[in-house]
């Protein structure tokens, strides 16, 4: 009887030192993902808000190349916001975690220029 309870007790802690081994693998893992995911977000974004500033600058704020550029910052924010519930806005250097992006956020260019 003490056997088959030693034998039990082995199994059992086997199982669970194996199971704390395989979080930790996976946890590890894991982490540099979501590392590139935010440096992916927030460079793509950046690329974008940069090109956007350079169109409205160069072609003017309704300008064919400021809307092209207006539509792939709105895609960078979307694909942030879908992977990690966050955006990043190049403009304050910080992340949100609301979804709360205006596509026409840059008017304050716009407005600027007419002055």
């Amino acid at each position: 009887m003490q056997i088959l309870i030693h034998t039990k007790a082995n199994l059992f802690i086997r199982r669970l030192l194996t199971g704390a081994t395989m979080a930790a693998v996976f946890m590890f893992v894991g982490t540099p993902r979501v590392a590139a995911d935010d440096d992916d977000c927030q460079r793509r974004t950046a690329y974008a808000d940069h090109k956007l500033h350079e169109a409205i600058e160069d072609h003017g704020y309704n300008s064919r190349q400021a809307e092209h550029w207006r539509h792939e910052l709105h895609e960078a924010r979307e694909r942030c916001w879908k992977v990690r519930l966050q955006w990043w806005d190049e403009d304050e250097h910080r992340w949100h975690h609301d979804h709360d992006w205006d596509d026409h956020d840059h008017h304050h260019d716009h407005d600027r220029d007419r002055d």
